[in-house]
């Protein structure tokens, strides 16, 4: 079980992330850029997760490494969210990323409260849900479903379910 925060995509994300952590550290054929962060309490370090929409593909004439950087550029000229141009084709940021995850990245003792206070001053940006979740048990439902749900949306119902079994 970890504490986790959540933030829904939006262009403003897309920007605090590059101004705040600049490029990704890491970036995954199915779509998810990951930064690490040491602003988790006591300087813990932090990992945060841009999941991709359920069923990802990256864009035709691209390589996953260059999607961030891509959509990053084309924001910065004032490109419409709703259709950026991606490699051979043109995407709303919508149909990228779903949302961003943070978590204690090597599971740090904190709790929910605390990564969602260091994350929010990380980030500059409050993030709409948090809690405690399984991420191996979203993990396996995610598999389970050939990967064409969000991980975003998974741990979203994860947090959901239990919250609404902790009140």
């Amino acid at each position: 079980m970890s504490p986790t925060a959540l933030w829904p995509v939006t262009a403003e994300l897309i920007v605090a992330l590059d101004e705040k952590f600049g490029p990704p550290v890491d970036c995954y054929v199915n779509g998810t850029q990951t930064w690490l962060t040491a602003d988790g309490p006591h300087d813990f370090m932090l990992e945060w997760r841009l999941h991709p929409v359920g069923g990802y593909e990256t864009p035709s004439g691209m390589s996953h490494y260059e999607v961030f950087e891509t959509v990053i550029a084309a924001i910065s000229v004032g490109a419409e969210v709703t259709n950026l141009s991606l490699g051979d084709e043109h995407r709303s940021l919508d149909k990228l990323w779903s949302g961003l995850e943070c978590f204690a990245a090597y599971g740090d003792p904190m709790t929910s409260t605390e990564l969602a206070e260091s994350s929010a001053a990380a980030l500059g940006i409050r993030s709409e849900q948090h809690g405690i979740v399984h991420h191996q048990t979203v993990s396996d439902e995610w598999l389970r479903n050939s990967r064409q749900t969000s991980l975003y949306q998974l741990v979203a119902e994860a947090l959901r379910a239990s919250s609404s079994t902790n009140e």
